[in-house]
């Protein structure tokens, strides 16, 4: 998915610096080397990447903060039939 980028790719050892870039409706984009992303607020140290990636977290931006879509109703079970 692509976001509305709002800075450049910053090595990931300057993560320590994102709350200066930290305002209301941005949060931090972080990439490895095989290009996965995630997304996450500022936060004291970086983020533990999410299990299946293969390498840790290389880079980061700011970007705005994706718009917030709704859900629909989660189906109910289906009842066995024992």
């Amino acid at each position: 998915m692509e976001y509305r980028a709002v800075s450049d790719w910053i090595d990931i050892q300057y993560w320590e610096h994102c709350s200066e870039m930290a305002r209301p409706g941005i949060v931090f984009e972080i990439r490895n080397a095989e290009g996965e992303t995630m997304l996450t607020p500022c936060t004291e140290t970086v983020p533990v990447a999410p299990f299946d990636w293969k390498s840790g977290p290389l880079q980061f931006r700011a970007v705005m903060e994706p718009r917030a879509e709704h859900s629909g109703p989660i189906p109910k079970p289906k009842e066995s039939e024992d």
